[in-house]
């Protein structure tokens, strides 16, 4: 497999082509559309992507090891298929719809500013996790561990605390609805 270090690619278009199969260690990637491209069995490491499109993208093996996302498209991506060993990465200002990170440990992960709508974090460890201005309508949290994890600037989830962990974990007063929507009670 080919060695790519400190590369920055810009503007480019891996729609035709996929991205050569690399380890690629801390490269660069602004402006960049991989959509439906196929990202399996490439290495990531401490590389930071910025404003790009990989929505649908392929991740089957794919190591993701202190990643940066910072304003990026990502929609149906199914993260629970890359490469789990010294999983690590972040996401500021991206759209994460539809994505899942079902049954990954994702030990104090932080999402900055993000949309994760309909995301799937079903059996996830996000413990010490960060959801910072994060919009999570309709995210799925089932038996996930969200102890300590900071939710007190998040909006629109809803948590059930008898199927999920939550000790310790943060939340706005203006956010109990979410916790306890599943009552069917009147909240005034």
């Amino acid at each position: 497999m080919d060695y790519i270090e400190e590369e920055i690619f810009e503007n480019q278009d891996f729609l035709t082509a996929n991205l050569p199969k690399a380890e690629y260690d801390n490269c660069r990637f602004v402006n960049c559309t991989f959509a439906n491209s196929d990202l399996s069995n490439v290495i990531f490491f401490e590389c930071e992507f910025d404003s790009c499109d990989l929505s649908n993208v392929k991740v089957n093996n794919t190591a993701f090891r202190d990643v940066q996302f910072k304003s990026c498209k990502m929609l149906g991506i199914a993260f629970q298929d890359c490469n789990k060993l010294l999983l690590s990465f972040a996401f500021t200002d991206c759209m994460l719809n539809l994505s899942s990170f079902y049954q990954l440990k994702l030990k104090a992960i932080q999402f900055v500013n993000c949309q994760l709508h309909e995301v799937d974090f079903a059996e996830a460890d996000l413990n010490q996790s960060s959801f910072a201005n994060c919009d999570l309508a309709g995210a799925v949290f089932d038996y996930t561990n969200l102890e300590k994890a900071d939710l007190s600037l998040a909006s629109n989830y809803s948590i059930h605390p008898e199927s999920n962990k939550i000790k310790k974990a943060k939340f706005s007063v203006q956010g109990l609805a979410g916790l306890l929507q599943q009552y069917d009670i009147v909240i005034k």
